[in-house]
C-alpha cells in the first residue's frame, strides 16, 4: 500500500486541531484573560531530548485556529533529527493565543515526533536489508493518519489504513468461512482489485495461501527457519510479511531470511511522547 503524504492530509490535520481545541479550550481560556488582550509576546519551543520530528502542520494549524496574527517561524522540517536543547520554532504575536496554544500544539508535535523516533530506531535496525518495516491499526483513535504519516517522517511504511482498503484474512475469517482458498475466493469477489493478503501459521498453511492466489502472505509467529523456508518456497509468488514476538533483538535475523516486510505495532502503540518545552518571552 502507498504512503500517506502531507498534501493528502490538509482537511484531516484542521479536523484534528478543531476537535483538540474544542477539548482543550472549550468557552474559553479563562487563565489567559488575566492577560491584557493587547499584549504581545514572543516564544520558543525546544526540545529536551533527542528526537525525530514530526507534526509542524498540526502546530501552524493549532494557531491558524485560535488567532491568524500568530506567527510561526520552524528551525526543522519533519523527518529531521534533532538534539537535546534545540530550538524546533519560535513564535511571535498576542501572548493570549500563544498560551492557549501551546499545550494542543505541543501535545501533537511530542506524539507524532515519538511515532517518528521510534521508526527511525527500528529503520536503523534493518538498514541494508532492503526489508521494508510497516505500521498496523494499533494507533490513537482519532489519529490514525496523523500517526501513519509520522511512521513514514521516521523512514517506516504504511500497512493498509482501515478495514476498507486491503483485505486482511486472519484465522478467525478462515474459519467462518470454511478454510483459506474459500476466503479468497470470496474476498475476489466481492472486491476485485483489492489486495488480498492472508495470515498463515505454519507452512502447510502458506502452501494453501499460495495456492489460493494470495497477493501477500503474513508469516504470524514462524521461526526463523520457517521463514527462511517460507522465502524458498514462495520465490516470488507472492510477498512475503513477518509478524508477531518481533522486537529489538530479533528485528535483524528476521529482516535478514529474505522477507519482503516486517510489521510492528510497536511502531504507534508503544511510544514515549518526546520532552518539549516552550519558554514565553513578553
Amino acid at each position: 500500500m502507498p504512503n500517506l503524504t502531507l498534501a493528502e492530509l490538509g482537511s484531516e490535520i484542521e479536523a484534528n486541531v478543531r476537535r483538540a481545541l474544542a477539548e482543550d479550550i472549550g468557552s474559553g481560556d479563562i487563565t489567559a484573560q488575566l492577560i491584557p488582550v493587547e499584549r504581545l509576546a514572543s516564544a520558543r519551543v525546544i526540545t529536551r531530548e533527542a528526537a525525530v520530528v514530526c507534526g509542524t502542520a498540526w502546530v501552524d494549524a493549532v494557531f491558524r485556529q485560535i488567532d491568524p496574527r500568530v506567527a510561526v517561524h520552524w528551525r526543522v522540517h519533519d523527518g529531521e533529527r534533532v538534539q537535546p536543547d534545540q530550538i524546533l520554532f519560535s513564535l511571535e504575536g498576542p501572548a493570549r493565543a500563544l498560551l492557549s496554544g501551546e499545550r494542543s500544539a505541543l501535545n501533537f508535535l511530542q506524539t507524532l515526533s515519538a511515532v517518528a523516533t521510534r521508526c527511525r530506531h527500528y529503520a536503523d535496525l534493518v538498514e541494508g536489508t532492503g526489508v521494508r518495516l510497516l505500521d498496523t491499526r494499533k494507533t490513537l483513535p482519532g489519529l490514525r493518519l496523523a500517526q501513519k504519516y509520522a511512521v513514514t517522517c521516521g523512514g517506516c511504511h504504511n500497512h493498509r489504513i482501515g478495514l476498507y482498503d486491503a483485505f486482511l484474512i486472519k484465522e478467525n475469517h478462515i474459519a467462518a468461512c470454511g478454510g483459506i482458498a474459500q476466503a479468497v475466493e470470496t474476498a475476489r469477489r466481492i472486491a476485485p482489485g483489492k489486495p488480498v493478503e492472508v495470515e498463515v501459521e505454519s507452512l502447510d498453511e502458506l502452501h494453501q495461501a499460495l495456492a489460493a492466489g494470495a497477493d501477500i502472505v503474513m508469516l504470524d509467529e514462524l521461526s526463523l527457519v520457517d521463514m527462511r523456508e517460507a522465502v524458498r518456497l514462495t520465490a516470488g509468488r507472492a510477498l512475503l510479511e513477518a509478524s508477531g514476538g518481533i522486537d529489538d533483538s530479533s528485528l535483524r535475523a528476521v529482516a535478514e531470511t529474505g522477507v519482503d516486510y516486517i510489521s510492528l505495532g510497536t511502531l504507534t502503540k508503544d511510544i514515549k511522547a518526546v520532552d518539549l518545552s516552550m519558554r514565553l518571552a513578553l
